[in-house]
């Protein structure tokens, strides 16, 4: 690797570099990882080692505290090895839709778009929106996130599907309980050595003029993207940049990204179809629940894992959902895919 990264001519390819570059530092950096979760068990091994000579019964709980606070991380990281997923590593593009409901889903939409900013925010993963469309009093419509870090599309995988809210509605004078839906989506971004091959015949182009917290400001032409797949109906939007030029570009990265996120689930339901059928994420699969009313609780619906401080998970915790979901598809054998031929 080390080799690699000083080749005079690497940087002749930027992208290449790039992707070496990011996989290098990820190995260094579990590397240092694995050095420090070593040392820390050895420290704590040998002062129960010392306690037990001295019968010094503080000094050997304390030692058994910090190996049992190891425990998580390294489930964590043995997590993470086993993304290996011909798309894990990647970058990922990240949707959120509200629900049937109005204001209520269109403000549970845009509590889950600050949610999954805060978490990528904590993994010190990069987080770019492509598209925004405020909701009529409160909330959005609609967000595209473009979320950048290594094993991004790794972790975020398992996040797709209908997340279910129960609280007291702010926006309902009379105090009353309301349940909001909305949908997340979650596909990787691709680079150059994938093809997809998409026609403009297949398609439908529209063109709009850009909207959301801003949007006023970001041009006074119909400079938006929106592209729609004929067959399949998937569509993607994007209105980050003033040029229609270059939304159109970056619309037609994010729609081969879908497409391939298709041919992704279609490889996964193959491999293991009764498996596939247990953790099928498509749109309107509900995965989460959030109850902030009468009671509070976060319960995933696929592994029973629950969580009673839904401020914290809404905050970006989510880590021990994601680990657990990721640990179910492992056990069940759904693994890494063949590549697309």
């Amino acid at each position: 690797m080390n080799v690699l990264a000083e080749d005079g001519e690497l940087w002749n390819d930027p992208q290449k570099a790039q992707d070496l570059m990011r996989e290098r530092q990820s190995l260094e950096d579990q590397i240092a990882a694995i050095r420090r979760l070593t040392s820390s068990l050895d420290d704590g091994v040998g002062l129960i080692e010392l306690g037990e000579e001295e019968g010094d019964e503080d000094v050997v709980k304390e030692a058994e505290t910090s190996i049992r606070d190891l425990k998580s991380e390294i489930d964590a990281r043995q997590i993470e090895t086993m993304l290996s997923g011909e798309a894990d590593k990647n970058d990922a593009y990240l949707e959120v839709h509200a629900g049937a409901g109005g204001t209520e889903s269109q403000d549970w939409a845009n509590m889950l778009l600050r949610m999954y900013t805060r978490w990528a925010e904590q993994r010190k993963f990069k987080v770019e929106v492509l598209e925004l469309h405020d909701g009529e009093e409160a909330g959005i419509k609609s967000a595209t996130l473009h979320i950048k870090g290594h094993n991004a599309y790794g972790w975020l995988k398992t996040e797709s599907g209908v997340h279910r809210l129960v609280r007291i509605s702010p926006y309902d004078s009379n105090a009353r309980r309301h349940t909001s839906f909305a949908s997340v989506w979650v596909y990787p971004v691709i680079d150059d050595s994938i093809e997809i091959e998409v026609s403009e015949s297949d398609v439908r182009i529209d063109t709009y003029r850009a909207s959301g917290s801003g949007g006023q400001h970001i041009n006074t032409t119909d400079s938006a993207v929106r592209i729609t797949h004929l067959a399949t109906g998937i569509a993607v939007a994007c209105q980050q940049e003033r040029s229609q030029h270059k939304n159109r570009a970056k619309a037609w990265e994010m729609l081969r990204s879908r497409l391939y996120e298709v041919e992704l689930q279609k490889r996964e339901e193959a491999a293991n179809a009764t498996e596939a059928s247990k953790s099928d994420i498509g749109w309107g699969h509900q995965i989460r629940s959030y109850v902030l009313q009468p009671y509070q609780l976060v319960k995933d619906l696929r592994t029973g894992v629950e969580n009673t401080n839904p401020q914290g998970v809404l905050d970006g915790d989510l880590d021990e959902f994601m680990e657990a979901s990721l640990s179910q598809r492992i056990d069940g054998g759904v693994g890494q895919v063949a590549d697309l031929e």
